[in-house]
């Protein structure tokens, strides 16, 4: 099966079944309500910086798709939106466009349409240890990103028929495009979150950046179980389909060693505010904004001011004047999620009172 129709399948999956594994660790978080705020809702501030770009809330529309034709609508209707809200977004794996230069336009429309968002580019791992570092150039180049996103599926490989599964060299690969890529280059999970000991390993290799992509989102496996016709292959990916690490528990594990952008079942403004809470510098969601791209300019419109709205009705709730005041109001933390801290040797009491790292 050609890469491109591949894509084509993960898009018509993503929007007609159930594929979303369960979670996050975010229900192990309370807010501590403020009911004497002290704060004009109005003259709150989101404005943040994130790899030298400036965005007006900090939230990411995370990589989702191109590679097809069918997907050009998608990412136009995407890239319209981030650029009118000030924020920005990620594009999928580019290497459909690198392969087959027909369908290099569905990635390239994101720019054109967004000249002035954060926007960043999306390779995998497995093609990288392949082409090098060139393929990574390529990519950054196509849609003139301000940062590359070296994504990480191996989980996703593993259960997939025709999927990558030699990982060795991969570190190498890592720390030879953060060497000599141009711009800032981020590690990227796809639906199993980093634990701590790689956000170490990728920090010392020059990466900038962790989108920690953790359970509780969309399952890749859990795609690929509608495209497995094997019934034996298909039942062991669907065994798979809630592994890993879940994302709040990933947020906790890499805050404090490089700035996290928190992906992985974050659904509202509520999530996005939490991830923020446990130490993330930028939320971002991908799913929910599939079906609104497919529609509308406007309904990805709503569906970001869903999520702004009600970060910034937090913000209010919790007499926070700026967004990452967020780093520095206390949380009560319960369940697998204190579990979690306390199995890690994390500080607790330091953590639930102040998560802030000056990166």
């Amino acid at each position: 099966m050609t890469t491109t129709k591949r894509k084509l399948d993960h898009i018509n999956i993503c929007l007609n079944e159930g594929v979303e594994s369960s979670y996050t660790g975010f229900g192990d978080v309370t807010f501590i309500h403020n009911p004497l705020p002290e704060v004009h809702y109005d003259e709150i501030d989101m404005e943040v910086n994130f790899l030298g770009k400036k965005l007006k809330a900090p939230f990411l529309i995370a990589s989702m798709t191109g590679g097809h034709p069918e997907t050009y609508e998608i990412n136009k209707n995407l890239a319209i939106a981030v650029e009118n809200a000030g924020i920005g977004m990620g594009v999928g794996s580019q290497r459909a466009g690198i392969e087959d230069e027909s369908v290099a336009d569905t990635f390239a429309v994101v720019r054109e349409h967004a000249p002035n968002a954060f926007i960043y580019a999306n390779i995998g791992l497995p093609q990288l240890i392949e082409k090098g570092v060139e393929y990574a150039e390529k990519a950054v180049e196509m849609i003139d990103a301000d940062a590359l996103a070296i994504h990480l599926n191996f989980l996703q490989e593993i259960v997939q028929p025709e999927g990558d599964r030699n990982a060795e060299g991969g570190f190498s690969i890592i720390r030879d495009v953060a060497s000599e890529l141009k711009v800032p280059v981020m590690i990227k999970e796809t639906g199993a979150g980093i634990p701590r000991e790689i956000a170490f390993s990728v920090r010392e290799a020059g990466v900038k950046a962790i989108d920690i992509g953790g359970k509780g989102g969309t399952s890749w496996s859990g795609v690929e179980v509608y495209r497995i016709a094997d019934e034996l292959n298909r039942d062991v990916a669907r065994d798979f389909w809630d592994w890993g690490i879940p994302t709040a528990f990933s947020i906790v594990d890499c805050h404090d060693v490089l700035p996290v952008v928190a992906t992985g079942g974050i659904r509202n403004g509520i999530d996005a505010a939490k991830a923020i809470a446990l130490g993330a510098k930028i939320a971002s969601s991908a799913l929910p904004f599939l079906k609104p791209a497919k529609y509308s300019v406007e309904d990805v419109e709503r569906k970001i001011r869903y999520f702004l709205d009600g970060l910034k009705k937090v913000l209010f709730l919790t007499g926070c004047t700026h967004v990452y005041d967020l780093h520095k109001t206390k949380i009560f933390v319960s369940g697998l999620l204190k579990e979690w801290i306390e199995f890690r040797e994390l500080d607790y009491l330091e953590l639930v009172r102040r998560r802030f790292h000056d990166f």
